[in-house]
């Protein structure tokens, strides 16, 4: 496009200025040559100038597309970034969330358990997790993530089953999601057995 511009830029330049230089006035021929190469002339200045604002529009489309490309890059790596921060913002808030909730379980269990042996014909209640005397640490087997001894496993149980169904009772007890997990195998395994012996 450039090519013709510049080509009918050049061709109405020079049929404008050589037969000026060239041809006699004085001719009658001469003086119909001059004119019709006049003619020819403004014709190529005007199919030019035509050619010239189709480029310059052109340039303005051009100009726009990119203005236009270069604002939705902008606004996808901002959308990204926002995005990006929110999950990481919703996955902190659920890690600070998931302590506490842990830490109101025990202390639920604890109440229940102390409101159980504080009876007056029965000892002061014992903290959570505390080996009996006769048996070793080692060698008593321990359930829940809470890591109760059989005997606190199976009361907890008792009382959450007025609240809850087997599946969410596990899933409180052990801190595990029903699947086919082993964390999930393990704690439904120890809690058929805890329930099945009670």
């Amino acid at each position: 496009m450039q090519l013709k511009l510049f080509v009918l830029s050049g061709a109405a330049l020079a049929l404008w200025l050589i037969p000026l230089t060239a041809l006699d006035k004085r001719i009658g021929w001469h003086k119909s040559v001059q004119g019709l190469s006049l003619c020819t002339a403004i014709a190529c200045a005007v199919a030019a100038g035509d050619i010239a604002r189709e480029l310059s529009e052109q340039e303005e489309i051009e100009a726009i597309k990119t203005r236009a490309i270069t604002a939705d890059v902008v606004d996808e790596i901002a959308t990204s970034a926002y995005v990006s921060q929110a999950q990481r913002q919703k996955e902190a808030e659920t890690i600070l969330s998931d302590q506490p909730e842990r830490d109101e379980i025990i202390e639920s269990l604890e109440r229940a358990l102390a409101l159980k042996y504080s009876e007056p014909s029965e000892p002061e209640a014992e903290p959570l997790n505390q080996p009996q005397d006769n048996a070793s640490p080692e060698d008593e087997e321990r359930f829940t993530s809470l890591k109760l001894t059989k005997n606190q496993a199976i009361e907890v149980i008792q009382k959450l089953r007025s609240e809850l169904n087997q599946t969410q009772t596990i899933e409180k007890l052990w801190e595990c999601k029903k699947g086919g997990s082993e964390a999930w195998k393990r704690a439904y395994a120890q809690f058929k057995n805890l329930t099945e012996e009670k």
